[in-house]
């Protein structure tokens, strides 16, 4: 009976804590073992009470037994049947309960998948029974306001989606880990998180000279310019230098050849989704375009790259002459970065839904350029401002944790 005892508490806990996403990865691999306990976790309600019946059937027969050992052999001490019970008790404890139970939770699968064999046996044989003290216990549910018609379905959201891939480091390389973050993350980012500001967009202002805009036109480490006049605002198109750099020998080379040789502007909300975008991208065959806001002013430009960016991360860009750890566990940012790499970087959680920048971040904050020396808790990240000028902070440094405490 403690052997018994022992089986079906330990198949009880194996079968419970199964991991139910390797469980269905098993069932398509065809594993019989996994099939069954598959089939059986169906209906939870059905092989608990299996279970449930035959362990207490062998546990109170387990105590019958010790009972009637207890008055054979000790009859005339009239405390047997109490020391028998504890000694049945101290033993099915240990032996059929914590033992199995532990057993079962470290290694679920080893008892899990010869115990389904069994249990799709006793359900068949046993089910009348079964299908009655289920019942029974589902009247009571009912009387005491459990609809047990509704079972939940095991799903993930997508917090604890990004909880399981943050903690997969021995399954997959870190910057993998991060692409999948990003992926899960598209859907809360927007154009106005990835895109460049306006105050750093390069373009061709035509007001200039033929002169200077042949020499930027030389010189530029940008394949595509915006176009415009005085400002950008006024923008007229988009430049593909590669076009300009085979007209721009031609003796008749000015500024109606690079009007002509422009692409027409791609205006987007500023509010767009970045999946949304991706797809307009695709749809419509262009790299890039300028954001706008509801008034129709330029805030910023983003490209196709900006978009990948958001996904891949530290594969195409360089992450260190934005974010650079130290030796001391403190962290170098250019404040220019946004907060949405800088936690994706430093796996950190400041607030994304306000600034976007880290320099806006702090002025928010502050309601004040501060001056360089300024220590700060910032959302309970302790840093000091290194650099800053008139208009914006510059460097910050973020502390170690160690040196967080003496702020």
């Amino acid at each position: 009976m403690l052997v018994l005892s022992a089986f079906f508490s330990g198949s009880e806990t194996s079968l419970m804590t199964l991991n139910r996403y390797r469980l269905r990865h098993l069932v398509k691999l065809k594993h019989s073992g996994a099939i069954k306990a598959h089939k059986l976790l169906q209906r939870p309600d059905r092989v608990l009470g299996l279970i449930l019946l035959c362990n207490n059937f062998v546990n109170n027969f387990a105590s019958s037994i010790a009972t009637v050992i207890a008055i054979k052999l000790y009859a005339d001490e009239e405390s047997s049947v109490a020391i028998a019970a504890a000694i049945l008790t101290l033993v099915m404890l240990i032996f059929s309960e914590v033992t199995p139970k532990t057993l079962a939770t470290i290694k679920p699968e080893l008892l899990a998948f010869p115990s389904a064999w069994v249990y799709t046996v006793l359900l068949k044989i046993f089910y009348p029974l079964v299908w009655l003290v289920n019942s029974l216990a589902h009247c009571l549910l009912r009387w005491m306001g459990v609809d047990t018609t509704k079972t939940s379905q095991e799903s993930l959201n997508k917090d604890e989606l990004k909880s399981i891939i943050s903690e997969a480091e021995s399954v997959m390389p870190s910057r993998y880990q991060k692409m999948l973050l990003g992926i899960l993350d598209l859907e809360s980012a927007t154009v106005e998180d990835v895109m460049t500001p306006r105050n750093e967009i390069v373009g061709i202002d035509l007001e200039l000279p033929i002169e200077t805009i042949i020499l930027q036109i030389k010189h530029s480490a940008h394949t595509r310019l915006p176009v415009y006049k005085q400002n950008v605002d006024r923008v007229v198109g988009f430049l593909h230098l590669r076009k300009a750099l085979i007209e721009i020998h031609h003796e008749d080379f000015d500024k109606q050849t690079i009007i002509s040789l422009l692409n027409k502007p791609t205006f987007i909300p500023e509010s767009t989704p970045v999946h949304t975008q991706m797809l307009r991208f695709k749809t419509e065959k262009v790299r890039f375009g300028l954001v706008v806001d509801e008034y129709g002013d330029v805030q910023g430009l983003v490209t196709l790259d900006d978009l990948l960016q958001e996904i891949v991360g530290e594969l195409i860009t360089e992450e260190e002459n934005t974010v650079r750890q130290q030796h001391d566990g403190s962290y170098l940012v250019d404040a220019s970065v946004t907060v949405r790499e800088l936690n994706r970087i430093t796996q950190w959680m400041l607030p994304t839904e306000g600034p976007k920048t880290l320099n806006g971040l702090i002025l928010d904050f502050m309601e004040t350029i501060p001056n360089s020396g300024i220590c700060i808790r910032l959302h309970g990240y302790a840093l000091e401002i290194l650099k800053s000028d008139e208009n914006s902070v510059k460097l910050v440094k973020f502390l170690p944790h160690s040196k967080e405490n003496r702020l």
